[in-house]
């Protein structure tokens, strides 16, 4: 418990209640239906309400003190005169602040790692998490599909990638009482938007980025918006004090940043941080450039003065991945690199993981002191992240991948290799999130188009959309790459029948690909939420049709 005053010196405020009110806080909420007695209620801006209208329900519901913008009817402020109420310019911004000083800034007490990107945030999260443990290290971590505060994994039942800052920071402040040396949080657009400020006031010691396309255009409004807001994770290891006690020993943890180089926007976070940053690059061979062959674009030039880690000889089969890669020594307070070749295996399908684990192996190893090579030897004990590639054989004669692929530039990653060692026909089930961006929608039906034999344009989450209009907005792409509707292009809203569709079409050396949903929980209508588990509905399909 802390006071409420205690809680208020990071920000401006005006207090509008009794001034000698100054009650003790025993949780933060920002959900009036989860205010308990005691807490400490931030009435948000929505949007399509404010949670102003909620600040009754949440004093009756036991909430001693209020946080909120804007204004409030006077009745609300004569008929709880027990009640503190505080004024701010932004209740949603401050919840960061007070979130950290309530939970007694856990991060100060974690080496925090963070990752960004629009793809392979949470399958790298998992990788760095399991590395920790497996070199012997107590870590956590929060991400899109899991979370640890110090156990084994428990899985998010929310949408959310970055939670908001009061859930975050609790997690952290239960990694902390865990006796956790790491946290690693999966650091998503939004969450680091100061619109949202999710991540504010959390010490990141070592940032990673992954990659920047095309997505979230309905929040950021501008591509140079998107990238400048997951910039801000470079930015703040400037802002941090990375000398923090951690499991009560004080320790000086390395700052530093982790860059995709085969990304064109590798440069601009490399210039987001006066921390030092390590590259890492397959040269073009396991992501869209060894898709296009000859006609890729030539790979951004790789800047002077940094430390690169390269991986070479890229094989990903069913089942598993090997390469190469040469190792800069990581513990190297100059990064002088060594040029040792060290061999990587892992269980995990996909020519892109070896993006993932690049970064992983390099954060873990520059964070322990532990070597490139004795992190790297531990690839062969991960286990892929649910609804990531995930193959289900339940001996049906075509093979079935589940993946979260969603956006144009995923697809152009997974679909070539796929694409490379299908023996019969590619089908491909997607569809395209409502009231988001309406930009990629073409883009990904001409992408799969492409690459695919049949597609089933089927929900996803259409949330306020009318769910057909938006899988033929699509569908526009997928004609343009020469499907016809009918033949090999359908639509087949209800996502169930359109999978129990795709398994009767397919035939032996065939590939399904079921997309979009991945470890998700749910299919979000106008009206409903409907319980939904993808792996689980597909299973459930193969049985029926006694494959």
């Amino acid at each position: 418990m802390k006071c409420l005053f205690e809680l208020l010196n990071n920000f401006e405020h005006t207090i509008i209640s009794d001034k000698n009110l100054n009650p003790q806080i025993a949780s933060l909420a920002f959900d009036s239906r989860a205010v308990k007695p005691g807490a400490l209620f931030f009435a948000l801006p929505g949007t399509h309400t404010t949670g102003n209208v909620f600040i009754p329900q949440a004093i009756k519901n036991g909430a001693s003190a209020v946080i909120f913008q804007g204004s409030i009817a006077p009745e609300i402020l004569d008929q709880n005169k027990n009640t503190a109420f505080v004024q701010v310019n932004d209740a949603r911004f401050v919840m960061a602040p007070v979130s950290a000083s309530f939970f007694d800034n856990p991060s100060k007490k974690l080496g925090v790692i963070g990752v960004t990107g629009t793809e392979g945030k949470s399958s790298t999260v998992s990788f760095i998490w399991q590395l920790l443990r497996l070199t012997g290290h107590k870590a956590g971590f929060i991400s899109t599909v899991q979370y640890s505060t110090g156990g084994e994994a428990i899985a998010n039942s929310e949408h959310q990638t970055t939670p908001e800052a009061p859930i975050i920071q609790s997690r952290l402040a239960e990694m902390v009482k865990n006796g956790c040396e790491y946290a690693v949080i999966e650091s998503s657009s939004h969450g680091l938007s100061p619109k949202l400020n999710r991540t504010g006031c959390i010490d990141f010691d070592c940032g990673i980025f992954m990659n920047v396309t095309l997505e979230h255009l309905e929040f950021h409004k501008t591509f140079e918006q998107y990238r400048d807001d997951k910039a801000n994770l470079f930015r703040k290891l400037d802002e941090c004090d990375h000398e923090k006690i951690i499991c009560g020993n004080k320790v000086k943890v390395p700052s530093f940043g982790i860059v995709n180089l085969e990304d064109e926007s590798a440069d601009y976070f490399i210039h987001a941080t006066k921390k030092p940053v390590i590259g890492f690059t397959t040269e073009g061979k396991a992501g869209k450039q060894a898709a296009e062959s000859v006609n890729a674009k030539p790979l951004p030039p790789i800047p002077d003065g940094i430390p690169i880690l390269v991986g070479r000889n890229v094989a990903s089969a069913r089942f598993g991945l090997t390469f190469d890669m040469t190792e800069p020594n990581m513990a190297d307070a100059e990064y002088k690199p060594l040029h040792k070749l060290v061999h990587v295996k892992a269980p995990l399908p996909g020519a892109f993981n070896a993006y993932n684990l690049m970064a992983a192996i390099a954060a873990v190893s520059r964070l322990t002191g532990t070597s490139v090579e004795n992190v790297a030897e531990k690839t062969a004990q991960l286990t892929s992240v649910r609804g990531r590639m995930t193959v289900i054989d339940k001996g049906q004669p075509f093979e079935l991948i589940i993946d979260y692929a969603h956006t144009p530039s995923s697809f152009e990653t997974i679909f070539p290799p796929v694409r490379r060692r299908c023996k019969g026909k590619m089908i491909a089930l997607f569809g395209s999130g409502g009231e988001r961006d309406l930009q990629k929608r073409p883009l990904q039906g001409e992408i799969a188009g492409k690459f695919c034999d049949i597609l089933i344009l089927t929900d996803e989450d259409p949330r306020g959309e009318n769910p057909e209009e938006l899988l033929r907005q699509i569908a526009v792409g997928a004609e343009k790459a020469g499907k016809k509707l009918g033949e090999n292009l359908f639509i087949t809203p209800d996502r169930p029948s359109a999978i129990r569709q795709a398994f009767k079409m397919a035939k032996k050396d065939d590939i399904v690909l079921l997309l979009g949903k991945g470890h998700e929980n749910s299919i979000i209508y106008k009206d409903h939420v409907l319980p939904y588990d993808e792996l689980k509905e597909a299973e459930k399909a193969l049985e029926e049709l006694s494959f």
